[in-house]
């Protein structure tokens, strides 16, 4: 099955998955990937140099920004804030913006902040409304300003 674009959602995309959804009021700049059986929810934006894997949920209100690799199965909740310049000056980019990866299975709750560059490691899970400041190991749970780890998680949680 294709894609299902909502009519008010401007995909310039061609690179999205099967079985994906993008819902209303979503804008995906032409350089976006985003995989297979995704749910795009409303309100969202999505820059060039973004790749969703497959089965990614990213909900309302989130904009991913260029530099920002996001594996399969990951959670996005709502409202999430990815940066991608640690030093933004108004019309001043860098050559590159640094990779922030959420790896496979990782879920990220609802208001959280994250800051560019890290790495939220596979499984991993971070509370509502926590700054990551640094790496989180894969299956950690993490939250709080700046987030540190509460416990681990076991494999199959």
């Amino acid at each position: 099955m294709s894609a299902r674009i909502h009519p008010l959602a401007d995909v310039q995309s061609a690179a999205i998955g099967a079985d994906t959804q993008v819902w209303q009021f979503t804008v995906v700049l032409g350089g976006a990937r985003i995989g297979a059986a995704c749910n795009i929810n409303a309100h969202c934006f999505i820059e060039n140099d973004v790749v969703l894997g497959d089965q990614v949920t990213v909900k309302c209100g989130n904009y991913l920004w260029d530099g920002l690799r996001v594996g399969d199965r990951a959670f996005i909740g709502p409202n999430v804030t990815f940066t991608n310049d640690r030093m933004p000056r108004s019309k001043r980019y860098p050559d590159a913006f640094p990779q922030t990866v959420v790896e496979a299975g990782a879920s990220i709750g609802g208001g959280a902040t994250i800051l560019p560059g890290v790495t939220i490691g596979a499984g991993a899970m971070v509370g509502a409304g926590a700054v990551v400041t640094r790496s989180v190991p894969p299956l950690a749970v993490v939250a709080g300003n700046p987030a540190r780890i509460l416990r681990y998680l076991t494999p199959d949680a």
